[in-house]
């Protein structure tokens, strides 16, 4: 088991320098730009920051998902398509958990943390 944490710890590094290391910066990018404007867009509207609704809201919780994997969801297919063709180019084999963790992270994660962010600063002004 630890042989698998080393590999994925060594193989995360390595994207860093390796080719396509561009997605590392854009697609964090793109997904704090759908953020902002989903985030803007609750603000003028009324709605709860979006992760904390997310936790504390059950009842709205699927409509909540399906409206951010629709603001988010291409830019976590792209990021799972680019670390696929990372993993081809560089490592010869595809390591299925090693995509979704670059995909949520890249993509994702981004935009949890940034759309209620944007939204509880926008409501301040």
């Amino acid at each position: 088991m630890d042989d698998i944490w080393m590999r994925i710890l060594d193989n995360m590094s390595d994207r860093v320098s390796g080719p396509l290391k561009f997605r590392l910066l854009l697609q964090p990018l793109m997904a704090a730009i759908f953020a902002i404007k989903a985030g803007l867009l609750d603000a003028r509207t009324g709605k709860p920051p979006y992760f904390w609704a997310l936790a504390t809201s059950p009842e709205h919780r699927v409509d909540m998902l399906k409206d951010g994997w629709k603001s988010v969801g291409k830019v976590f297919i792209l990021a799972v398509v680019l670390d696929v063709v990372y993993q081809i180019i560089v490592l010869r084999f595809v390591y299925p958990g090693e995509v979704i963790l670059v995909a949520f992270t890249l993509a994702i994660l981004p935009y949890l943390l940034l759309r209620g962010l944007v939204t509880r600063i926008a409501r301040k002004h």
